[in-house]
């Protein structure tokens, strides 16, 4: 691995460090903090998923516009101003509103992470967004277990963790990422042509796998807002919820040789890689129906978390094999805001399912909804045989 890729991996674990200090706790602080119910929870998570929609998209341009130095650094310092704000204020309805546009500066910021991947490491193929997403689940492994012990001391210090992680992603990418610019930005003319005669074809490809994020990722959210509640209503801590994500970061880490044989072997096969990972997080949620203590849920985060090994790092890997030149950052932002769409919608529905049925409707529910996500995933490439395009699927 290139060392300039290691910039990247080192702020991409501080980011997902200070962020999991707080988004796994998001549900729980609105539901047993601050009073409201499920649905307001998932209303307000909604906000913050839909500002990241847009968040992705503007960041996503800007990458293939200005480059991602300054995509990066613009999504960090909208960040910090409203962590600053959330540190200050975060009763009702202070933290809706800053929730809000943390949602949208991070979503500037996730599209040129893994566009500049792309761009500093071209030849390393899913290597190079793997490596991302390592760094980001070890900071998911990191964070909320120190996030819960945080909490169950004062859940005030949750937010002043945060900023402080912030201030130091930063100081990284102020140092660091500036050099990783060559050959990210596309001319304007490149851009401006791409759109005018590229054949659409690998769009039309990137929507339709873009819509199978949307389903998992639906699914997915549920872990940090009803099934979030639901095992604190079971009796299960803080702590032990905490370590559920420290289960599934370390899962990912530690996971890697067990999976490799198998990505060795599917490695120009990414449809089997997407199924065989949409099937696992399927199974996952139906051991939820049977979850009731805290070894039960570990099993189903388990399942989960190599679910999510296989399917989740061969998204930006087909969205940057599918970009034509001058369009990889506005292709990753397609691909990050389809999920932060599935995110958008699911911890709503979820909570309205839960509020009017139950939770274990809903996990039913979410067990037929990610079954349903294979389907974009073998036919998504049907646009490029079309037109006799050929990508690794």
């Amino acid at each position: 691995m290139p060392k300039r890729v290691w910039f990247l991996i080192i702020g991409m674990l501080v980011n997902t460090t200070g962020n999991s200090f707080l988004w796994p706790l998001n549900a729980i602080y609105m539901h047993d903090y601050l009073g409201k119910t499920l649905a307001m929870a998932g209303f307000v998570l909604m906000l913050n998923s839909a500002a990241g929609v847009l968040g992705n998209l503007l960041g996503g341009y800007l990458f293939d516009r200005i480059g991602g130095y300054k995509a990066i650094m613009l999504g960090i310092l909208l960040t910090i101003a409203s962590l600053i704000g959330l540190t200050l204020w975060h009763g009702w309805p202070h933290y809706v509103w800053f929730l809000t546009i943390l949602g949208f500066s991070g979503g500037i910021v996730f599209p040129s992470m893994f566009a500049l991947a792309g761009a500093a490491w071209p030849e390393g193929g899913r290597k190079a967004f793997n490596a991302i997403y390592l760094a980001q689940n070890v900071g998911v492994a990191v964070g909320p277990a120190l996030a819960g012990i945080v909490a169950d001391y004062q859940f005030d210090y949750v937010f002043k963790v945060n900023l402080g992680m912030y201030i130091l992603f930063f100081i990284i990418a102020l140092l660091t990422f500036k050099r990783l610019e060559v050959g990210s930005i596309a001319p304007k003319n490149v851009v401006g042509e791409s759109k005018r005669i590229i054949n659409k074809a690998p769009f039309y490809a990137l929507l339709i796998i873009s819509s199978s994020s949307v389903l998992c990722w639906l699914a997915y959210s549920q872990w940090s807002a009803t099934i979030a509640s639901y095992t604190q209503d079971l009796g299960l801590g803080l702590k032990q919820y905490s370590l559920l994500w420290t289960i599934n970061g370390l899962l990912i880490v530690i996971g890697q040789p067990l999976i490799a044989p198998l990505i060795k072997r599917w490695e120009h096969q990414l449809k089997r890689q997407l199924v065989f990972g949409v099937i696992l997080i399927a199974i996952s949620f139906g051991i939820i129906a049977f979850a009731s203590d805290f070894k039960m849920f570990g099993v189903a985060m388990l399942v989960l978390t190599f679910g999510e090994m296989f399917y989740t790092p061969a998204l930006p890997t087909i969205a940057n094999q599918l970009a034509p030149k001058g369009r990889q950052g506005f292709y990753q932002g397609i691909i990050n805001s389809a999920a932060t769409g599935g995110r958008m919608i699911g911890p709503l529905f979820g909570g309205i399912m839960v509020d009017q049925y139950g939770m274990i409707p809903l996990v039913l529910t979410l067990v037929v909804i990610v079954l349903f996500a294979i389907i974009p995933c073998l036919i998504y490439d049907y646009p490029l045989k079309k037109n006799n395009i050929v990508v690794d699927s």
